[in-house]
């Protein structure tokens, strides 16, 4: 059941002092900023369904209640990425603790989602906080266009996150995101609007498949 760290950017700093007798979690749930091509092109999965049910599961070799997982139906719309690991999927599964980075879903009203996540190796799919997990309504016409392809055009290129000023490309297979330094989100209009991808000549670029955007990014490289 053991998720690959590496394909999750979950940063969950969770502590259970079960060896002390305590059923405790003393820290949550923390997530690197990321675009959503990058959450994209970490993981094994990514589907668009609805959610049409859940319940509460649990390992039949362990009794604690940190071990619980969320087990939501769903009726897959969409695969746009893992055709090669499987072919349809029926359920997904998250923690039941926030704190764990379980992501809590509507399942009464057959709401649909963009979900994305790593595969166990029992072929079970897990989400949590730090995957692309979104309303479908809620994405831009743009992140929709670019999940088909845009943004498996751009996995080879590199999207570094700018925190502070002077930010500075370090190669020409990378992109500077500037939304969590301009406007401290990640929801910005570079995460909403864009795609960086390796253009012809092999350097990597945003690409804005929309109308022209309200604002010019900042160029970090100005002094």
């Amino acid at each position: 059941m053991a998720v690959s760290q590496e394909r999750r950017a979950c940063l969950g700093l969770v502590v259970l002092l079960l060896l002390a007798g305590m059923d405790e979690v003393v820290e949550g749930c923390s997530c690197h900023p990321a675009h959503p091509q990058q959450l994209f092109c970490s993981a094994e999965i990514v589907i668009r369904g609805k959610i049409s049910g859940e319940k509460i599961v649990s390992p039949s070799n362990s009794s604690s209640p940190y071990m619980k997982m969320i087990q939501y139906e769903i009726k897959m719309i969409k695969m746009f990425k893992g055709f090669d690991r499987a072919k349809d999927i029926q359920y997904v599964y998250t923690p039941v603790f926030s704190s764990l980075c379980g992501v809590k879903l509507d399942s009464n009203n057959k709401a649909g989602y963009l979900l994305s996540g790593s595969m166990w190796s029992d072929g079970r799919i897990s989400i949590g906080q730090c995957d692309l997990v979104e309303l479908w309504d809620n994405l831009s016409l743009s992140q929709k266009k670019n999940l088909n392809y845009r943004y498996q055009m751009g996995c080879e290129c590199r999207i570094n996150t700018c925190y502070t000023v002077p930010c500075a490309s370090t190669g020409e297979n990378e992109c500077l995101w500037t939304d969590w330094l301009l406007d401290n989100s990640l929801n910005g209009e570079q995460a909403r609007q864009y795609a960086c991808i390796r253009r012809s000549d092999t350097s990597c670029s945003w690409y804005r498949g929309g109308p022209p955007p309200e604002k010019d990014f900042l160029d970090m490289t100005d002094p």
